[in-house]
């Protein structure tokens, strides 16, 4: 599952990350930090956004 856990991460953390960034270009908030901030919160965010999918896709198998 810790392969599957990655692999999922790299496209869930994509996802996550483009959604707050692109809420926050849309908020028209000034400067780079709300972006930043947007982004790190994404990445954060997805490690157990992850793990519960790779889990719900390895119970599905076995």
């Amino acid at each position: 599952m810790n392969r599957l856990m990655w692999i999922l991460h790299a496209m869930i953390s994509t996802t996550l990350m483009g959604i707050g960034i692109t809420a926050v270009l849309a908020m028209a908030m000034p400067g780079w930090k709300p972006i930043a901030l947007a982004a790190a919160v994404g990445f954060v965010v997805s490690f157990p956004a992850s793990w519960w999918v790779a889990r719900k896709i390895q119970s599905q198998i076995a």
